[in-house]
């Protein structure tokens, strides 16, 4: 009997009677059913889905365009592509919904609307797909967020240790050079804190919000650099990544790009670095697309530029645009006044860094310290006081502990500067010869500051109580 009547069935009635049981499953199922025509408007929604999108009644949604009831929905991508989108999950309203689009045809096969499904608590198969998903966006926000610290500056101006002139001169530059939105160039030997300062001035500019990205251009390959500047366009070149790569004045956009040893820039790039500087839009490798960014760079180099450009291998023209606002970092050796201070903040760092005891420098360690010229400057200071650290159980460092590890020899970049320097007459005892470099170091600070003792004392890194008791153990007054 039930074959009978359903071969008298033809295949569109049985086509649809499928379609409105299946329409009708999807109503009663599904959270929310909604359909808009040619034009991405709405055109109907159920009673359940305007209730869930806080809308007073469905015909308030009528003619409305979609997107303006749900701003992420992808129901014209539909109408306008014809295709439709299945098992898509949205944010709605913080909660995630897994959906169903498809495209709505005449006979004659045009595009007449769309209709949507938004399936989630009733579909008890979905959850896991759901959770998945939620699981996978929270994981996305963390990563997000750790990436942006991590594109942030570690270090404020304040965290360049010194209360000499020299540093104190040096930092209000460096504070000028951030409320100004120019190019800066930092000059100085290697270990003189040039990446430090950069960090600094971005964190004092108007970009501070925005990305810090660093590159040593001297780590990276000739044959690389280009691509690290500028990126790279998808399937460039052989072995590129599909989908392409960002090259860090793309992701450093808004922010600040800090060009570390940019003396050793090939002249090849360096033309292309002075395009971007000058009109301030990149092209990726294998791209034809020229694409805008906004970037503030700081340059540091521990070599001579114009002696650079002088034989040939530093163009004129870009040490020109990067030399817009120099700013020299002294060598520690010039500002000697400081490296009481700079030795119990590293000695503070090794300790935390380590989980050694924070060790003490006996007066005659500082003095000792004191008349060590340090080629490689507060870089070489820390590998020495951690090295000191290391070989000894005492709580304090004495002159010893740092005698062996500061030794000069012929191969020490000291050796050539104190070649022309004759001999000492006698050898007199350390602590004599260390006493009269701590007594002179409290002269100069005296006369620098008009007799003023308590500048005097932070310039030496030490009390004011401390200063008091040298003076008078010096027998300093009279003088």
């Amino acid at each position: 009997m039930k074959t009978s009547v359903a071969a008298s069935w033809d295949v569109d009635s049985i086509l649809r009677v499928g379609m409105e049981s299946l329409l009708d499953l999807f109503d009663d199922s599904c959270e929310g059913t909604m359909a808009v025509d040619d034009h991405g408007r709405i055109a109907w929604i159920n009673d359940k889905y305007a209730a869930f999108l806080g809308l007073k009644t469905p015909e308030s949604a009528l003619g409305k365009p979609v997107e303006e009831v749900i701003p992420n929905s992808r129901m014209r991508e539909v109408v306008t592509t014809g295709k439709p989108i299945l098992l898509d999950i949205m944010m709605i309203r913080d909660q995630p919904l897994v959906v169903m689009r498809i495209p709505l045809k005449d006979d004659s096969g045009k595009i007449v609307g769309a209709l949507g499904f938004a399936l989630y608590d009733r579909l008890q198969r979905l959850k896991p797909l759901v959770s998945k998903f939620a699981e996978l966006q929270w994981a996305l926000a963390n990563t997000q967020k750790e990436l942006a610290q991590l594109r942030h500056t570690k270090y404020s101006i304040s965290s360049f240790v010194g209360v000499s002139p020299v540093s104190l001169e040096l930092k209000h530059r460096a504070r000028r050079a951030a409320q100004l939105d120019t190019t800066v160039l930092l000059l100085g030997e290697t270990g003189t804190g040039k990446e430090l300062l950069a960090h600094g001035i971005h964190a004092a500019s108007g970009r501070a919000g925005k990305p810090f990205v660093g590159i040593n251009i001297a780590a990276v390959p000739e044959s690389l650099l280009e691509a690290e500047f500028f990126g790279v366009a998808p399937g460039a070149y052989t072995g590129a990544d599909r989908k392409g790569r960002e090259g860090k004045f793309k992701i450093a956009d808004g922010g600040t790009l800090f060009l570390d040893e940019v003396g050793d820039m090939p002249l090849q790039v360096q033309a292309k670095l002075l395009r971007v500087l000058q009109e301030q839009e990149i092209e990726p490798l294998g791209s034809n697309t020229i694409t805008k960014v906004d970037v503030r760079v700081i340059a540091a180099t521990s070599h001579d530029l114009k002696q650079q450009v002088a034989d040939g291998k530093f163009r004129s023209d870009l040490f020109y645009r990067l030399n817009v606002l120099p700013i020299v970092l002294p060598p520690l050796r010039e500002r000697v006044a400081d490296l009481d201070a700079l030795c119990e903040h590293l000695l503070e760092q090794i300790a935390s860094r380590t989980g050694m005891p924070q060790r003490e420098l006996t007066p005659d360690a500082r003095a000792f310290l004191a008349s060590y010229r340090w080629p490689g400057n507060v870089r070489e200071l820390r590998n020495a006081l951690e090295q000191a650290g290391m070989l000894t159980d005492s709580i304090t460092l004495s002159a010893e502990d740092f005698s062996t590890i500061l030794t000069i020899d012929a191969t020490h970049p000291m050796q050539a500067e104190k070649e022309t320097t004759p001999a000492p007459a006698e050898i007199r005892p350390l602590a004599e010869t260390v006493g009269e470099v701590e007594r002179n170091l409290i002269k100069a600070a005296l006369a620098n500051t008009n007799g003023n003792k308590a500048l005097a004392a932070r310039m030496l890194g030490i009390s004011r109580a401390t200063l008091y008791q040298k003076i008078e153990d010096y027998q300093l007054v009279s003088d």
